[in-house]
């Protein structure tokens, strides 16, 4: 019967990571995988979080079906965390968000969403991104294109053709951005820039889909939602897909969320409605624990300063790697071919390696990065990055691209 189905050949990121778990050399390196790690190469158990547990553990009972749109007190709390308590379009009730599965889940949603009821069929991103952008759009179908993003010359982002390109696509085209900490490339726009963004994205009649993995990772947690205040202060109806992944630790819970912010509170209504229909077709309704979690976390003050303070110490950390990665590669190959790193924010910084340098990178040094040349940075420890430096000026000096 399934003899016709075609091998799988893995996700390249899953699949890397799996080959750097069986690799026995001791001093092997992973800097694939998008996941934070502490200074021990451990993802971290995060104070605020396990205090939330223990004092869920301690109240547990029966756990119906969450609605389909996810747990309320969880919904307004990721509001604010993204919008501000306080921001207009929070209080007058003109932003749907639903819970979802993780911020994965929210994107393939929010495609659905707009395919169906906006008969969109055209998305744009940006050049480079995460790829499964491109397989959520094209399994939603879309037809899937590339705007320019990426200046390999100084490592941040070529604004503009970014702006041409955005200033030619057709009203109702489905733009797909990353609010901060770029992946793969860690290059970001400017708060002027954003602001410029999103007057043209209304001006064009777009239709902004922000996904936002890395909420604190970049410069802190209010300044990272710039973007997405931006375009609610410019009048923009828009998505954000946004993940408690990263940011709470909790990889494994699949939490996210998504939003979408309408002009008024009738069309919020019909929007959840749509939100909540597309949701029941795909998974039905979303987890419980983590959401209780991220809820109590998030609205219990103390909880809240324990949490930031510790996030605020993983972005602090991510940053000493960077700058110890960029001068000890300074030191052997020179500072003008290495600046990017310092130009670059959040967990990832786009190296320019070619697959040949990156293969020679896993095979003679164990050092694992995809073979895009992303690295993740939070894989940096003050034990390997000397090592990783070495190994990284040993392939640009003796490896052609």
């Amino acid at each position: 019967m399934f003899s016709s189905v075609p091998f799988y050949r893995g996700d390249p990121i899953y699949s890397l990571f799996e080959e750097y778990e069986k690799d026995p050399r001791k001093h092997k390196v992973s800097l694939s995988i998008g996941v934070y790690c502490d200074e021990d190469g451990r993802v971290p158990y995060m104070q605020a979080v396990k205090a939330a547990e223990d004092e869920i553990a301690r109240n547990l009972g029966a756990r119906p079906y969450l609605p389909m749109e996810g747990m309320r007190a969880f919904r307004t709390a990721a509001q604010h965390l993204l919008f501000g308590a306080t921001q207009e379009a929070v209080k007058s009730g003109r932003i749907a968000t639903i819970q979802s599965v993780g911020a994965t889940g929210a994107v393939r949603v929010g495609a659905e969403f707009l395919r169906v009821n906006l008969n969109t069929d055209t998305a744009w991103i940006s050049d480079f991104t995460w790829e499964t952008h491109l397989d959520i759009f094209e399994a939603s179908g879309y037809k899937v294109s590339r705007y320019p993003y990426y200046d390999a010359r100084t490592g941040g982002v070529d604004f503009g053709a970014f702006c041409a390109c955005l200033d030619k696509l057709p009203s109702g085209s489905v733009v797909v951005l990353h609010a901060c900490a770029h992946n793969p490339t860690g290059a970001e726009l400017s708060n002027d820039e954003w602001t410029k963004v999103a007057e043209l994205m209304v001006r064009r009649g777009l239709i902004p889909f922000l996904d936002m993995a890395y909420q604190g990772f970049s410069k802190s947690l209010e300044e990272d939602a710039f973007a997405i205040r931006a375009l609610t202060d410019a009048g923009a109806s828009f998505l954000v897909a946004n993940s408690f992944s990263k940011n709470f630790a909790l990889y494994g819970e699949r939490m996210g969320a998504l939003s979408v912010v309408c002009p008024d509170v009738a069309q919020a209504e019909n929007v959840l409605g749509q939100l909540k229909a597309a949701a029941r077709r795909t998974y039905s309704s979303p987890p419980t624990h983590g959401a209780r979690i991220i809820e109590k976390v998030l609205t219990t003050p103390a909880l809240n300063a324990s949490w930031q303070s510790e996030l605020e110490s993983m972005r602090e950390r991510i940053m000493t790697m960077r700058h110890a990665l960029h001068d000890a590669l300074a030191l052997k190959i020179g500072a003008e071919r290495v600046n990017y790193l310092l130009v670059q924010s959040g967990m990832f910084s786009f190296t320019g390696l070619a697959p040949a340098q990156i293969d020679m990178l896993r095979n003679e040094f164990g050092v694992y990065l995809v073979n895009t040349g992303r690295i993740c940075l939070a894989g940096l420890t003050s034990k390997n990055v000397e090592y990783v430096a070495n190994a990284m000026a040993h392939v640009i000096e003796h490896v052609k691209p």
